[in-house]
């Protein structure tokens, strides 16, 4: 099953902390000469309809690039309210899932995880399972997540658990990630400025 552009969110899940990165703002961390979610939706841009992002602070930076910034409507629950306020907000069938530090990956992943039964599926690269590289289908992720804060789960792989959601294997595949200072230096990112273009 190929998903039209328009039934597709892009989802960002740009609302961590960045705790081991001394607080930085991943979102707009500059790689390969862009702001990394800049960079992410204009990747993802054909194959998505419609972008939401979910990010806790700088929020009139995404405005001026004409971008939906989503605070967690239950603060602290880490990407289970990410997913919450991008589930809250989505107006289309499907939520494509990505997050904001995310390295490699294209379009072909969105149509690997569609071809997946039709009901959504997470991905499985070359390092692991990434349950935040995911697509849902919206009226079930509603009800999942829902019931996953209500009942204090907040693990995303739980959470994938309870809606069955297939994993697909995306062989030769390193979607990579910011999580440290060592990973920047390696990607050639750097802290963005006050004019991201």
């Amino acid at each position: 099953m190929r998903l039209a552009p328009g039934s597709v969110t892009l989802g960002v899940l740009a609302g961590g902390r960045a705790s081991r990165l001394g607080g930085l703002d991943k979102a707009w961390l500059h790689c390969c000469g862009q702001p990394q979610v800049l960079r992410l939706v204009r990747r993802f841009s054909a194959c998505c309809g419609q972008v939401s992002i979910s990010a806790n602070r700088n929020p009139e930076r995404y405005v001026t690039h004409g971008l939906k910034a989503l605070p967690d409507r239950h603060p602290d629950l880490g990407p289970i309210g990410g997913l919450d306020a991008l589930a809250a907000g989505c107006t289309t069938p499907w939520l494509f899932t990505l997050p904001v530090d995310a390295l490699e990956c294209d379009s072909r992943l969105l149509d690997a995880l569609a071809m997946a039964g039709g009901q959504g599926a997470c991905a499985q690269d070359d390092d692991g399972l990434q349950p935040l590289f995911a697509l849902y289908r919206l009226p079930e992720l509603r009800v999942a997540v829902a019931n996953a804060i209500a009942t204090g789960q907040h693990s995303v792989r739980g959470l994938h658990e309870a809606m069955d959601l297939p994993i697909v294997r995306i062989a030769g595949e390193r979607f990579g990630n910011l999580n440290t200072p060592e990973a920047l230096v390696a990607a050639g990112c750097e802290p963005g400025g006050a004019s991201d273009a």
